[in-house]
């Protein structure tokens, strides 16, 4: 086999002298052969003051002609032994995960994920990175304010079931729901305040006033031109509707067409400082330990944060911060208790001394987001009187507060709040389809649409909603108006009705919608079967209830009368069973105990409903597409009976189930000359998954 060729090896091969041919024309070799291989002693003497007298003659060569720059070489020295130090030094710190300088056993647990990495070394990290990236990320999050927040979450819903889409996308738009109200969400743009945070004290941290200042003025209307296009983008879809809705004016688009109060406000918005004096000198160890935050290492960024605490326990702004981590953490975990634990450090950061105003205001506003989230409405309530103590003179507070009380049911004082909000700033257009929805709620319906109208019209924030439009255009309905079918046409094109007549609110998308279903459509034939076979039994037990004089037959108290009499008698209601009325009607409800389509139906009802001579029930909706209607005659009038679904009227039949899908509009008469009895039994959507039918929240 061949030596390997290195350098080892080449370094063991034998040198040969060249041959040299001396006097007598023989080779010096062959001399050195001849005499047994080595020199005589004159020889060596002779060789010896030649080199001796060719290196004094070299040296002075290189003196005299100064060929070699020693300050140079000894420089590339120092610098080559510095160099190959630095090397050393960087492959032991590419590997050293604790932090002390060099790569022993606990930097290979932490590499092998068998021990964490410490905050020090996190935080440093986090300090470094955000030292050269940090410009750049600011002004990102300053466009893009939602961005860090809201890659979860959607913050809508239990976080215990947040695997539900169809639910978090509903319970975002109602108001007496865990969830909280679109309003609310919509209006807390100036909540989210963690982006400014970041911008605002990076001006702080550059240590030459003059370029703090220039910077700063430049900045400032860049938050501006950010705002300013929303106003301008509200009305853009409206264009597509100008040419169908000619009725319906069309939203303010120019800066010229906005009141003086709305240009005023606008021009005083400005970025939330949240830092104190003190804070501000210890800005870059809150960004390193907010990077973590927004880079979704919510673990870490709470270690951090709680670092940050122990070390300055008197500052606001890092207990903020540790609220956010916590909030953030609760989310990833989804888990209820780390949420509430994240609401009590909020309101430790809120009542710490030194703490800025702006600070108060995002701290308690995120609290009382959080409170509503876990459907806390009355503590959210306190949450938010307390911030409209400290800031008197804020709309958008007094507007979240009126908010929480509808969310609590408490229309009278929210009708109070919006009273004073349009008393100092009337063109409020959030004010005005809130006020405009509790007017419509107490009946008032011509007083209702000018400020629903007027409310939709002004393009604000929170006024793009879908019960808004719902309730103008069944307002216009009632008062005779065909323009509510523009209305609805809108709010069909802004993307809340499924089409102009299927309004319903709280929807799973993708189910399949007609108005009216046959037995077979539905797949529950045995059902339909059941109730037609023993339709005589189900009437004889509601007419033995009609007979008392207890009166359980209760008024319908939805307001969905024009005129007549109403009433109704509930078996189930949201998948729970009336026991009560059960006893009244035993052989009915054991009939139906086998039927969970029904029975477990949390999104609707099984009742009797009876409507007298000269009743009219005005065109409606239900309030989700999750669910049927059947409907089985029990007593009918040969004539004067009659129901319309979108634009297809039927009438009932005695022992015979008509099945429609009530998130279309439809509308009754009840014209004959005696009562009109029928048994309503609310099934689930047939394309609903098992899953979905035991998430999805009732209504």
């Amino acid at each position: 086999m061949a030596p390997r060729k290195n350098f080892r090896n080449q370094a063991k091969k034998e040198v040969k002298p060249a041959a040299v041919v001396n006097k007598n024309g023989v080779k010096a070799e062959a001399t050195v052969a001849a005499s047994g291989g080595g020199f005589s002693g004159t020889k060596i003497f002779t060789w010896f003051m030649v080199l001796a007298l060719l290196g004094v003659w070299s040296s002075v060569a290189v003196v005299w002609f100064d060929l070699v720059d020693y300050d140079n070489v000894i420089e590339r020295a120092k610098e080559f032994r510095f160099n190959f130090s630095e090397v050393l030094q960087g492959k032991l710190s590419a590997y050293d995960a604790d932090g002390d300088g060099d790569f022993d056993v606990e930097d290979a647990k932490v590499l092998l994920g068998l021990k964490e990495r410490p905050v020090s070394v996190l935080l440093r990290e986090a300090k470094e990175e955000s030292a050269v990236k940090e410009p750049d990320d600011s002004r990102d999050e300053a466009t893009h304010p939602y961005e860090d927040e809201n890659n979860a979450i959607d913050t809508k819903g239990e976080l215990v079931e947040k695997a539900q889409p169809q639910q978090t996308v509903e319970e975002s738009k109602q108001y007496n729901n865990q969830a909280g109200s679109l309003e609310t969400k919509e209006t807390e743009v100036e909540s989210v305040p963690e982006p400014e945070a970041d911008v605002e004290p990076e001006v702080e941290s550059v240590p030459e006033p003059e370029a703090d200042v220039e910077p700063e003025v430049e900045s400032v209307p860049e938050p501006e031109a950010d705002v300013e296009p929303e106003v301008e983008s509200v009305p853009e879809p409206e264009a597509d509707v100008e040419p169908e809705v000619e009725s319906v004016p069309e939203l303010k688009e120019n800066a010229e067409d906005q009141p003086k109060d709305k240009l005023q406000e606008k021009a005083k918005k400005k970025k939330p400082k949240l830092l104190n004096k003190f804070e501000k000198t210890i800005k870059m160890e809150i960004d390193a330990a907010e990077k973590l935050r927004k880079k979704g290492k919510m673990e870490e960024a709470v270690r951090a944060f709680e670092t940050l605490v122990l070390q300055y326990p008197q500052s606001p702004r890092c207990r903020y911060g540790k609220a956010l981590a916590e909030d953030g953490l609760a989310e990833k975990m989804l888990s209820n208790d780390m949420l509430q634990k994240a609401i009590g450090t909020y309101k430790e950061a809120s009542e710490l001394p030194n703490a800025t105003p702006d600070l108060i205001k995002a701290t308690l506003k995120k609290r009382a987001e959080r409170q509503q989230f876990l459907g806390r409405m009355r503590g959210a309530l306190a949450t938010l009187e307390k911030l409209v103590q400290i800031f008197p003179e804020d709309v958008a507070l007094k507007n979240d507060l009126g908010v929480a009380h509808l969310l609590i049911g408490d229309n009278k004082g929210a009708k109070r709040i919006y009273e004073e909000v349009l008393a100092t700033a009337p063109s409020d257009g959030f004010a005005k389809v809130h006020y405009g929805f509790i007017l419509k709620s107490e009946n008032k319906i011509a007083e209702s649409i000018p400020f629903l109208r007027d409310g939709l019209e002004s393009g604000d924030p929170g006024t793009d909603d879908g019960r808004f439009y719902f309730h103008l255009g069944d307002a216009l309905q009632r008062m005779g108006d065909d323009s509510a079918y523009k209305w609805y046409e809108r709010g069909h094109l802004r993307g809340h009705f499924a089409s102009v007549w299927q309004r319903s609110l709280y929807n799973v998308d993708g189910l399949k919608a007609q108005p009216w279903w046959t037995p077979k459509d539905t797949g529950y034939m045995d059902l339909v079967k059941t109730l037609e076979r023993n339709w005589r039994i189900i009437r004889d037990e509601a007419q033995s209830v009609m007979d008392k004089t207890t009166g359980l037959f209760v008024p319908e108290e939805e307001n969905l009368r024009e005129k007549g009499e109403w009433g109704q008698f509930t078996l189930w209601q949201q998948g729970k069973k009336a026991g009560e009325s059960c006893r009244s009607v035993p052989k009915t409800c054991g009939l139906l105990e086998r039927y969970p389509e029904a029975t477990g139906c949390k999104r609707g009802q099984i009742k009797f409903s009876v409507m007298q001579p000269g009743t009219h029930v005005w065109p409606h909706t239900g309030p989700t597409n999750c669910r049927l209607r059947m409907h089985l005659g029990l007593v009918i009038p040969k004539t004067g009976c009659k129901i319309r679904c979108t634009n297809d009227t039927r009438a009932w039949e005695e022992g015979k189930v008509l099945i429609f899908d009530d998130s279309f509009e439809h509308e009754v008469w009840q014209d004959a000359d005696s009562y009109r009895l029928i048994f309503i039994v609310d099934v689930w959507h047939p394309e609903l998954t098992q899953y979905q039918r035991q998430t999805l929240s009732p209504i």
